[in-house]
């Protein structure tokens, strides 16, 4: 076996901008919902009871992008100093089946992340969008201010965390026309795009606080026992998905609520299925594996890895 490359989330961070990575999600969401050339299973997961967490194995395998890949990811939701997600993605060579490169996973997931949201706004939101809420001010909340900000310019952008001090540090590093909200219902007020990226187990967001035709990007809620979301809202909404199956199976905001999935975002990109930009719409991620391995490839092809 040749020498396998270890790939540093500095190195990843250098790499990975959302001007390219944007559109090869985009592409990557696409190719998944034609349902021929991407072999994903949904996400495998071992629960760790004692800490509510999990660890998850992501494989996928491309044609059209010659992709072999893993993601293994760990979420510790009761992590204090430390981050809640850790994770590792190892590429494989698609003709041979040998290891070619292990990366840092954190960074990817976060910016895949993001740019599928990104993706799904672009594709979704009613008109140009002039309010951005963030429910959330972690990792992914600042991950996500960066990849929707690559597409549109927003005039105001408001903050919410249960704790507010999180929500005033996040607003101070964005700056301008960015502001700290004590409550969920005045950080949505009128937004255009709202994100949830909370660490809840029950719902933050409610019906009453969004204004009709505003597009959600539900980021949180990784576990089916979990919601972000109240089940009126997600009943109301026109509901999209990055996986049909992985949703059913993942997503506690859809089980919870019995709400009827409408399309994968993918099949809104390949023309199949609807747009509703006029009514609210709720695109509920979960992550995919082909998206870990289109990032995992843009790292490796920069670094000149064979």
């Amino acid at each position: 076996m040749d020498t396998l490359v270890i790939v540093s989330s500095e190195k990843v961070t250098d790499i990975l901008d959302y001007t390219i990575l944007i559109p090869a999600i985009e592409k990557s969401l696409a190719e998944f919902s034609k349902r021929t050339g991407v072999i994903q299973p949904v996400r495998n997961v071992v629960l760790i009871p004692e800490s509510e967490g999990f660890l998850g194995c992501m494989p996928v395998y491309s044609r059209e992008d010659d992709i072999l890949a893993t993601k293994i990811v760990s979420f510790f939701p009761q992590n204090k100093d430390v981050s809640t997600h850790h994770a590792v993605i190892l590429v494989f060579c698609a003709h041979t089946g040998i290891p070619k490169a292990l990366l840092d996973g954190d960074v990817i997931t976060a910016k895949r992340t993001a740019a599928t949201s990104a993706v799904a706004t672009k594709y979704l939101v009613n008109g140009k969008p002039d309010v951005l809420a963030l429910l959330g001010s972690g990792v992914q909340a600042r991950s996500h201010v960066a990849a929707l900000c690559e597409l549109f310019t927003f005039k105001e952008i408001r903050i919410w965390n249960h704790r507010f001090d999180g929500a005033v540090k996040l607003a101070k590093e964005i700056g301008l026309n960015c502001a700290a909200c004590r409550d969920v219902s005045e950080a949505v007020k009128n937004a255009d795009v709202i994100v949830t990226v909370t660490s809840a187990k029950d719902p933050v967001l409610r019906l009453d606080w969004v204004k009709p035709g505003a597009h959600i990007n539900a980021v949180g809620a990784c576990r089916p026992d979990w919601s972000e979301i109240d089940a009126d809202l997600m009943k109301s909404a026109v509901v999209y998905v990055d996986s049909r199956e992985g949703a059913i199976k993942e997503s506690g905001d859809i089980i919870l609520s019995q709400a009827e999935i409408y399309a994968e975002i993918g099949e809104v990109i390949l023309g199949t299925r609807e747009a509703m930009r006029k009514k609210t719409t709720v695109f509920k991620s979960l992550g995919m594996a082909i998206e870990d391995g289109i990032a995992a490839k843009l790292v490796i092809n920069k670094l000149g890895i064979q």
